[in-house]
């Protein structure tokens, strides 16, 4: 099933990165376009008819297929209300909203991200020609549909990957979890789960003839993941995600692709875990 491109605005000049973006992927994917421009009532400082006017003629000068969708809501209850074929990726950017609502209700894109299903492209800052991807791995086959969307832009765009597992430290005497601990060095050469899942990773990724590398870290999670987006300078990073609506997970452990998404100043894919998944990871 061919892919098709989800683009959304409210209206604030934040999102237009995302819609650039989104027309430079359309090109490279051959994939259609649509734009949904979301009027919120209370908010009359970010006019979309300015953005769409500005999308449509850059759709026009890239001979791009599109279709223009334009509705009346909140910008969240919209977009987790939309319904998906599942072949779709939605591309987001920041929603303008003041500070004070968003300590209130939450950050706008934690909430998209636990509704909605179909892989998110984060964009804040639009970072093209793709030069390097990072694939951010967790331990029980979380990145796998993150992992395979990376190999699929990277084998389009000819970049190659970093697939990046952090071995974050822990207090349990449990034996599969020591056993990591202690040879985090040289994870590759264990029989442990994350090493299984980077060999298969470093697998497809040479059967798709994408160049790429395992790189792993040591200590907290998010910290050690900004600081490689950082270091690395990367243009992409791929991530899954665990969280959803109808999981527990939220309220005892951090969702790490939130809080990268929320400092990480480029695109940053999110694909949501699925349970078919783990078996093969």
């Amino acid at each position: 099933m061919k892919s098709q491109l989800i683009l959304v605005t409210n209206g604030n000049e934040a999102t237009w990165p995302s819609i650039e973006y989104g027309v430079w992927l359309a090109e490279k994917m051959d994939a259609p376009l649509t734009l949904t421009g979301i009027i919120e009532v209370a908010d009359e400082r970010h006019p979309v008819e300015a953005i769409f006017s500005r999308a449509v003629t850059l759709f026009r000068e890239k001979a791009l297929t599109y279709k223009l969708n334009l509705v009346n809501g909140q910008t969240e209850e919209v977009i987790t209300q939309m319904e998906f074929a599942g072949n779709e990726l939605l591309l987001l950017g920041p929603l303008g909203r003041p500070p004070v609502r968003r300590w209130l209700t939450g950050r706008s894109f934690y909430q998209i991200m636990a509704e909605v299903s179909v892989p998110i492209l984060y964009v804040r800052t639009a970072r093209f020609p793709i030069k390097k991807i990072l694939v951010c791995y967790g331990g029980l086959g979380y990145a796998l549909e993150a992992q395979r969307l990376g190999i699929q832009i990277g084998r389009l765009v000819k970049a190659p990957l970093t697939l990046l597992h952090v071995v974050p430290p822990v207090d349990l005497d449990y034996p599969p979890a020591k056993k990591i601990q202690e040879n985090w060095q040289h994870l590759l050469e264990t029989d442990t789960l994350p090493a299984r899942t980077l060999r298969g990773a470093l697998e497809s990724a040479e059967a798709s003839g994408i160049q790429a590398e395992v790189r792993v870290r040591h200590g907290s999670v998010v910290s050690e993941i900004l600081d490689e987006i950082q270091t690395g300078e990367y243009d992409l990073v791929c991530m899954g995600s665990p969280h959803s609506p109808h999981s527990l997970r939220h309220l005892y452990m951090p969702n790490v692709a939130a809080e990268v998404v929320k400092t990480a100043d480029c695109p940053i894919l999110i694909a949501r875990y699925s349970p078919e998944f783990i078996d093969q990871g």
